[in-house]
């Protein structure tokens, strides 16, 4: 095996260290958010830090970098305390990419890219249309990580809309059904296949 010293990491090109610290941590989620802005400018954006906070009550949070310069997103949900989750399937990949893209706040990813808005259950956030999960969020608070100046952004689940397919009889979301991707780094994608799942376990006796 490669062995790499904290040494060689701090004298790495920082694109090279970027690329090597993004992928050593695995697959992460790959996610689209979607906000509108306080003048009613929609937007949606990638993200592979949503993360399952707790199920009672339903949280999850995702990470958002320095705010040093404008992060739409962010700024969306401080400004209205609504989101939507929306997973990234097999069909959209280059377009859900796309929206890494740092655009100017008055202009909206959906107009750049072939993904389209829509809106359910008088939930003002724009859903991701065709996303197999879409997760309605209510923002609930945050958390400043001092380290490296990111913020740790904590939401509700406050409504889901998931494809009648995946849903098994036990609540559990097949993802594989709908080829949902992840993320390896900044720019790979995967589209993982279930492979078995294991009841509960407990202690051998």
């Amino acid at each position: 095996m490669t062995y790499i010293s904290n040494e060689q990491l701090d004298n790495f090109h920082h694109l090279y260290r970027i690329n090597l610290i993004n992928s050593c941590s695995g697959y992460k989620s790959a996610n689209l958010l979607g906000t509108k802005s306080s003048r009613g400018i929609e937007n949606v954006a990638v993200f592979s830090s949503v993360t399952h906070i707790g199920s009672n009550p339903p949280m999850l949070g995702f990470f958002c970098r320095p705010t040093t310069v404008l992060r739409n997103t962010y700024e969306n949900i401080k400004s209205t305390g609504y989101y939507t989750i929306n997973h990234i399937h097999n069909s959209i990949l280059e377009d859900a990419h796309h929206t890494s893209a740092k655009y100017d706040a008055g202009i909206s990813e959906f107009d750049k890219t072939n993904l389209s808005s829509e809106y359910k259950t008088e939930f003002q956030a724009p859903f991701v249309k065709d996303a197999p999960i879409q997760l309605a969020m209510e923002y609930i608070e945050e958390y400043h990580i001092k380290a490296n100046d990111t913020i740790l952004v904590i939401g509700k689940i406050i409504g889901l809309h998931v494809n009648d397919n995946l849903l098994e009889d036990d609540g559990f979301i097949n993802l594989s059904k709908a080829q949902v991707a992840t993320i390896n780094g900044l720019d790979g994608y995967a589209v993982p296949e279930l492979k078995t799942r294991f009841d509960y376990q407990r202690p051998k006796k």
